[in-house]
């Protein structure tokens, strides 16, 4: 778990303000769900042989002996929240939200115990157009922050019960190559075989590659869903590749699922993750409902998208005030322009400092100008204006101070 830094902080906010914009553009709407839930929500819903459930929560037990999880991640706690405040209800949702999440993980580039998500879930949709508005969204913000070094990948996971079917064959298949599968797979071959397709070693590669694929065994109405996101995508003119050997690592998707991935990131490749989850509504007590939705890891994608956000939080004007008239004529100038100008950053001197001492802070700070009050100033109602930045660095105007707002609006792009 890190701290983020003010210099880094500014990034952060420059990123979300352009997702928040984004979803909001598509009519999606935030919802808000805290930070712990019972733990039983999660073994219910990722499934108590995945290894999030098995070896990455946080869980306790709190002073009235109930069983607590910090949330590993988001689908499970925003469809419990939907269900209990009753927003499914012959209803449909779009819906996002955007906070930390929480794995006991390896630590890696990109990778932290304590990370960042934004999620998308989507209710009371069934058909491949929602899935394409998914991923039509994501492909626009990669677009809008600069990114051409992501590829998306598809696969259909089908119907529980196609996949009953397929699972049989898969196990059959890994049965007769058990003496090259790893301790990993060995275990998922009796809980959950079809991860063992998803494996990262390098030396279970071939005989992964030759297992039976799950789109030949998908059912009909899941196939021809598929065509038709795939149609989608090709009239949008978003590339992607089908890739047979994706699962993903929750047991809630169905049908749809898509990752973006880079390599950019060394091993942790996946920026963004998602699909349908058609059954989990009602397998968490309500009625069922179609599902789907997306997470983006948020530390990945501020790797990859750091150089080409330029945010800006640099104070336009550094108020200098040197005696005790000015500092007391400072603070209600300051507040007298920031009232006239609501977009205007400003920064008062506090504390005292000689003139040398201040313009020091003013330069560090960023400040476009800095205005200067003195005790003369004061008494001639008058500020000196000294440009810091640009062409004209270092030049220095005198204004009445009743005439300041309407110059500052004449200079600075606020």
């Amino acid at each position: 778990m890190n701290d983020i830094l003010p210099e880094d902080t500014i990034y952060w906010q420059k990123l979300e303000s352009i997702i928040r914009d984004l979803l909001g553009r598509y009519g999606y709407q935030e919802i808000r769900f805290p930070i712990v839930e019972k733990t039983e929500l999660f073994k219910r819903s990722i499934g108590e042989v995945t290894d999030i459930v098995e070896k990455e929560m946080y869980t306790f037990a709190d002073r009235n002996g109930d069983n607590l999880t910090l949330r590993p991640e988001g689908t499970a706690p925003c469809v419990r929240a939907a269900i209990q405040n009753g927003l499914l209800h012959n209803q449909v949702q779009r819906l996002w939200y955007m906070g930390p999440m929480f794995r006991h993980e390896r630590p890696q580039k990109g990778r932290y115990r304590q990370f960042h998500q934004v999620g998308v879930e989507t209710f009371g949709m069934a058909s491949p157009d929602l899935d394409a508005e998914l991923i039509l969204m994501t492909a626009r913000l990669w677009q809008q922050l600069g990114l051409d070094n992501v590829e998306l990948q598809l696969n259909s996971l089908g119907t529980r019960e196609s996949r009953a079917v397929y699972r049989q064959e898969l196990v059959s298949y890994f049965e007769q190559h058990k003496d090259q599968l790893d301790e990993d797979s060995l275990r998922r071959l009796e809980s959950n075989p079809l991860r063992i397709l998803d494996t990262k070693n390098p030396a279970l590669r071939e005989v992964v590659a030759d297992a039976p694929k799950l789109m030949a065994h998908l059912d009909d109405e899941s196939r021809e869903h598929f065509e038709a996101l795939c149609g989608l995508l090709d009239g949008a003119g978003v590339a992607y590749r089908v890739n047979p050997c994706l699962v993903r690592g929750l047991d809630y998707y169905s049908r749809t699922v898509f990752e973006w991935v880079t390599d950019q990131l060394g091993a942790q490749g996946t920026i963004c993750a998602g699909g349908r989850f058609d059954g989990l509504v009602e397998q968490l007590g309500g009625k069922a409902t179609p599902s789907a939705g997306f997470a983006i890891g948020l530390e990945r994608l501020l790797v990859l998208a750091r150089q080409n956000l330029q945010p800006e939080n640099r104070p336009h004007i550094y108020l200098v005030l040197v005696g005790e008239a000015a500092q007391k004529k400072g603070v209600l100038l300051a507040e007298q322009l920031r009232g006239g100008m609501p977009a205007l950053r400003i920064m008062t001197n506090c504390g005292g400092g000689s003139f040398k001492s201040q313009f020091k802070k003013a330069d560090k700070c960023g400040a476009e100008l800095a205005l200067v009050l003195g005790e003369d100033e004061v008494a001639q109602e008058t500020v000196n204006i000294k440009f810091l930045r640009g062409e004209h660095s270092r030049n220095q105007e005198t204004l009445a101070q009743n005439d300041l707002s309407a110059w500052l609006a004449g200079k600075l792009d606020v």
